[in-house]
């Protein structure tokens, strides 16, 4: 087994190609996280992007993207954002993963959302939910499943939505925009939200920014940015950006107008976006990991994914455990434990409203 390490910007087209062909192979990788193009477009902002190119012979057997910080300390790209991580491999594929770690100066690889059939998967780690709604029998099915399991959330949605039309007017929903003036109405909403909820503003980071700006002008068949946006009467409500490949929707970044909050713009914004999605081909949709009502709501089943790490016996590994493991520890513990969740998320809003309150 061979091992180069490259920018993502120093991928050609044979390599992408062949990404793409490993990533067919096998669903637990249709995610657009998990494509060339993000890994790429993610290059372009984060010069501490790499990806390691493995061959076996003549053949590249697979593709690990990440990327390398101070002491050696390694993340997936785009960290903290990405919602599917890990390796692009060939089925079957063996190697060591000490030697790996090793050939792409890594002491540590740290993950949180690692894909299923994952050959980095260390002894000690956990595993968690990530909500996805099956598209696969197209909307209407979908809805006859909603009804079944969660009747309520449907017909009060279906509700709302009426009587956010009759008391405001006409309801419109474009989908697979890329005006850079309607995603800047979505992330400000989104920047409001984290300030209410006491979250941090990734926004505030000007590579995100660019980051999603950029994405927002990809349209492949492979892989695209996805906009959309619900108006009434010509006025923005509720939207969403995320990420597609051909059959996957990434959900990433939904947001609403706080001033329509009482009729779930939410709700009525996923459900429109779910029927346009299985419209266009889209199979599933991953709402990503998290303990969100929304999404409790509106879901058909989970795929998991797996949070831990993967070090060798270095300095810089002993360090990152001594400052990160027990964090994510106590993380853990709290969203774990439903009472531990919500006196967190209490005492975050109330942080929220203090910080709004004082910044007015």
């Amino acid at each position: 087994m061979r091992v180069s390490v490259v920018h993502p910007r120093e991928l050609g087209p044979s390599e992408t190609a062949r990404w793409r062909v490993l990533q067919a192979s096998d669903p637990a990788f249709d995610s657009p996280f998990l494509s060339p193009e993000f890994t790429i477009e993610t290059g372009r902002v984060r010069e501490q992007a790499r990806v390691a190119v493995l061959s076996d012979g003549g053949d590249i057997v697979g593709f690990f993207p990440f990327e390398r910080h101070q002491f050696g300390i390694g993340m997936p790209v785009a960290a903290g954002l990405t919602d599917a991580q890990g390796m692009v491999h060939a089925k079957d594929v063996e190697f060591d993963t000490q030697e790996l770690m090793k050939a792409c100066g890594l002491a540590v690889f740290e993950f949180d959302h690692l894909v299923a059939g994952q050959p980095l998967v260390p002894v000690r780690h956990t595993r968690h939910p990530s909500p996805v709604i099956d598209l696969s029998d197209g909307y209407p099915a979908y809805v006859e499943t909603l009804k079944q399991v969660s009747g309520k959330t449907y017909k009060s949605t279906a509700y709302k939505s009426r009587k956010l039309q009759r008391d405001h007017g006409t309801l419109r929903h474009d989908y697979g925009v890329s005006d850079e003036s309607v995603l800047h109405t979505l992330l400000t909403w989104k920047t409001d939200q984290y300030r209410r909820t006491g979250r941090s503003d990734r926004f505030a980071r000007p590579w995100i920014v660019r980051l999603v700006r950029n994405l927002l002008q990809v349209d492949t068949e492979h892989f695209a940015g996805q906009l959309d946006m619900i108006y009434v009467d010509g006025r923005p409500v509720a939207g969403h950006f995320g990420l597609r490949t051909k059959t996957t929707l990434a959900g990433w970044f939904p947001a609403y107008d706080p001033a329509y909050a009482k009729y779930s713009p939410g709700l009525i914004h996923h459900l429109a976006m779910a029927e346009r999605a299985a419209e266009a081909g889209i199979r599933l949709i991953d709402m990503g990991r998290g303990e969100k009502e929304y999404k409790e709501k509106l879901k058909t089943g989970e795929l998991w994914v797996t949070e831990g790490r993967v070090a060798r016996p270095t300095p810089g590994a002993g360090v990152h455990w001594l400052v990160r493991v027990p964090v994510r520890k106590a993380r853990g513990t709290v969203l774990n434990n439903s009472m531990l969740r919500e006196t967190a998320d209490l005492a975050l809003r109330t942080y929220g409203r203090i910080r709004t309150t004082i910044a007015s």
